[in-house]
């Protein structure tokens, strides 16, 4: 891989990022250190998918919404209100 100090690179980088753009990287260095090395960014890179990574591996019941309802109510000692409550009356 080609290597280019940074002088170099300042005066030669128009042409050094289409060399790279076409598959050819390149490493800029600082006092003969390798600082970055420059490489064309891919227009396939996927992003990593987390939506639905877990896609049938498991099932939520049908009761996932009230499951352990009356537990809860009985630790927290709330009472039950439903749309049908005289509570609820006010909220549209």
């Amino acid at each position: 891989m080609l290597q280019f100090n940074i002088h170099e690179a300042k005066t030669h980088l128009s042409s050094l990022i289409d060399g790279a753009s076409k598959g050819r990287p390149f490493i800029i260095a600082k006092a003969g250190k390798p600082m970055v090395k420059v490489v064309p960014v891919s227009s396939e890179e996927v992003p990593r998918q987390r939506i639905g990574f877990m896609k049938g591996q498991f099932s939520v019941p049908a009761d996932f919404d009230s499951m352990g309802k009356k537990e809860i109510e009985s630790l927290f000692g709330c009472i039950t209100v439903t749309r049908k409550s005289p509570l609820m009356a006010a909220i549209p």
